[in-house]
């Protein structure tokens, strides 16, 4: 006695079938199920027909999920920037704090450096041979050094004869000792800062250093750095004067 087979298929509720009337979206927007229907029509249709649809769907998905990625790293880079932003404003209000040059200087490798998230913060003045205008300030210590006229050029340009930039970026195989002292050894990236404080006025650098060697690079933004350069000179023309 044979028996008739019987079909798979599940037929579609009419509660299902209401429900998708009232609210096409969801099928819509789920990817997963639209390409299933768009298999599913492309088979009906055979091997021998084109789907210019299905191709137009596949062509604007792919353009979709690029445009999705695009979206998340916007999203994520103006988070970046309004934490560097918030970093930044704090650490200049660390900064003007201080009524003693020393604690000042204390400030700059302490709170002003943890907010930031670097592990060393450095202050190089030029100074001619008697001047006793930087030499005023106090001995040299960790965290200020003092260095012959044309280092701060030479420095932020690696030697070469070109233009010193506000901001330079770099990776770095170790600290100068002339700058970061013990901590040399441990620096891999740094963040160097062009200081202007005057007219008759050698120049001078701020550094940032970090253990880091992807913390500052060439390829990020100085706009921040540049704001922070341009407070920082102001606070030390106030101790020069």
């Amino acid at each position: 006695m044979s028996s008739t087979p019987q079909s798979t298929d599940t037929p579609i509720t009419d509660a299902l079938r209401e429900r998708i009337i009232a609210q096409p979206d969801m099928i819509l927007d789920d990817k997963a199920l639209m390409r299933a229907l768009t298999t599913a029509s492309e088979r009906a249709m055979g091997e021998n027909i084109v789907d210019m649809r299905g191709i137009a769907m596949d062509r604007l998905e792919s353009r979709l999920d690029r445009l999705e990625a695009t979206h998340r790293s916007v999203i994520a880079a103006a988070y970046d920037n309004l934490a560097g932003t918030n970093q930044v404003h704090r650490a200049i209000l660390r900064m003007l704090d201080p009524m003693e040059f020393e604690d000042f200087m204390r400030d700059l490798d302490g709170e002003v450096a943890h907010i930031l998230r670097v592990d060393a913060v450095r202050l190089v003045l030029e100074t001619a041979h008697g001047d006793s205008g930087p030499l005023a300030l106090g001995e040299p210590g960790e965290v200020l050094s003092l260095s012959e006229p044309g280092f701060v050029r030479s420095w932020l340009t690696g030697g070469r004869d070109a233009p010193a930039r506000p901001v330079t970026l770099r990776r770095i195989a170790a600290g100068e000792a002339r700058i970061y002292g013990r901590a040399a050894a441990r620096i891999r990236s740094e963040a160097c800062l062009l200081l202007d404080f005057g007219a008759d006025r050698l120049p001078g650098m701020l550094v940032m250093g970090s253990e880091d060697p992807d913390r500052f690079g060439p390829q990020q933004g100085t706009d921040l750095l540049a704001f922070f350069a341009g407070v920082f000179e102001r606070a030390m023309r106030r101790w020069l004067s």
